[in-house]
C-alpha cells in the first residue's frame, strides 16, 4: 500500500483521554480519525462505548464507527481491510485511535489473517467432541498452531480447526506479519493506577448521567437480552440491574471494578511494544507535547 503521509497511532488504556487528544490533534492537522475500538463499530451502542458525539464527528471526520449491525459480527479481517482502505484514502496523515490492541496490531504489524468467516454449524459439530479431543485433532493437523494454543483454550482451538476444515490448510501457514511500508508514530497515554481509577469512576457516573440505563433498556427490548454485546463491559452490569438481579449502586460498583481490571489488561498488552512512546495523560500541556513530537517525526520521515 502506498502511503507517504504515514500513520499516527494514539493508544492506551480506557479513560486515559485518547479521543479528546485525537480530536485536538486531528483538527490541528486537518486530518481524520480512524477508530480502533471493537465496540464502537456497532450502531446504537453509544453511551456505554464512549463513542464520539455527533457534534465531534461533524467537526472531525471519523471512520469505522457505526458500520455494523449489533446482531452481526465484524471479523478482525474485515476491520483490517476497512481500516487499511481508510488509511490509503486519507489526504492527510490519519490518526488511528483506540484501546483494542488486536485492532491496532492488525494495522501496525500488518497481521496476515485467514479470510475465513465463522461457520456456526461447523463449530457446533466440532464443539460436541469436547475440548480434549478437539485439541488432539489440532495437534494432528497443525502442530505449530497447537504449540501456541493452550490445551484448554476452546475458542482458539475451534478457530484453528475451522480454518483448517474450510481451507484445507493449517492456520499456522496462513498467519504471520506483513508490516506496512509507511512510517508509523505510536503515542501511548498512561497515568498512575489510582488516578486512572478516579477517571474510570468519573466516566462511569458520566455515562449514567447521559442515559446509559435507558440505552441498555432500549437495546435489550429491541434485540433481546441474550444479545452478545449486552454481555460486554458496562452493558452487562446495567443489564443485571434492569433484570432485577442487583441494585444500581452494585451495578455501578461492578462496572468500575471490571473497567479497572480491563484497563490493567490493556496496559499489560501495550507495554509489550517498545515502539510505543509514552506520555503522561494528565499533564496540562499534553496536546502541545504530543504535537511537538509529531512535528519532529514528520520532519524525520520526510527527510
Amino acid at each position: 500500500m502506498t502511503n507517504d503521509r504515514g500513520l499516527i497511532v494514539i493508544c492506551g488504556a480506557t479513560a486515559t483521554g485518547k479521543s479528546s487528544l485525537a480530536l485536538s490533534l486531528a483538527q490541528h492537522w486537518h486530518s481524520i480519525i480512524i477508530s480502533a475500538d471493537s465496540r464502537q463499530v456497532y450502531r446504537e451502542f453509544d453511551i456505554g462505548t464512549a463513542k464520539p458525539t455527533l457534534a465531534e464527528r461533524e467537526r472531525i471526520p471519523h471512520a469505522l464507527i457505526d458500520i455494523c449491525d449489533p446482531r452481526e459480527t465484524l471479523t478482525l479481517a474485515e476491520y483490517q481491510a476497512q481500516a487499511q482502505t481508510a488509511i490509503a484514502h486519507s489526504s492527510q496523515t490519519p490518526f488511528l485511535v483506540g484501546g483494542t490492541g488486536l485492532y491496532l496490531k492488525a494495522i501496525v504489524k500488518g497481521l496476515k489473517i485467514p479470510r475465513v468467516s465463522p461457520h456456526s454449524s461447523l463449530r457446533e459439530n466440532l464443539a460436541t467432541l469436547g475440548q480434549k479431543q478437539l485439541y488432539e485433532f489440532l495437534r494432528q493437523v497443525d502442530a505449530i498452531a497447537a504449540e501456541k494454543i493452550h490445551p484448554n483454550d476452546n475458542t482458539r482451538t475451534l478457530r484453528a480447526l475451522e480454518v483448517f476444515y474450510v481451507t484445507g490448510k493449517p492456520i499456522s501457514s496462513l498467519q504471520g506479519e506483513n508490516p506496512p511500508d509507511y512510517p508509523i508514530l505510536q503515542i501511548g497515554l498512561d497515568c498512575d493506577r489510582d488516578r486512572l481509577k478516579d477517571r474510570i469512576s468519573q466516566r462511569t457516573q458520566q455515562m449514567l448521567d447521559l442515559g446509559l440505563i435507558s440505552e441498555v433498556e432500549k437495546l435489550g427490548h429491541k434485540y433481546g437480552w441474550d444479545l452478545p454485546l449486552l454481555g460486554t463491559l458496562g452493558y452487562a452490569e446495567i443489564k443485571q440491574y434492569l433484570l432485577g438481579e442487583i441494585s444500581l449502586d452494585k451495578a455501578k460498583e461492578l462496572t468500575i471494578v471490571h473497567t479497572c481490571q480491563f484497563a490493567k489488561r490493556q496496559r499489560t498488552w501495550f507495554r509489550a511494544y517498545p515502539e510505543i512512546e509514552w506520555f503522561d495523560a494528565l499533564v496540562p500541556d499534553l496536546s502541545d507535547r504530543v504535537l511537538q513530537r509529531m512535528q519532529t517525526w514528520r520532519i524525520d520521515h520526510q527527510s
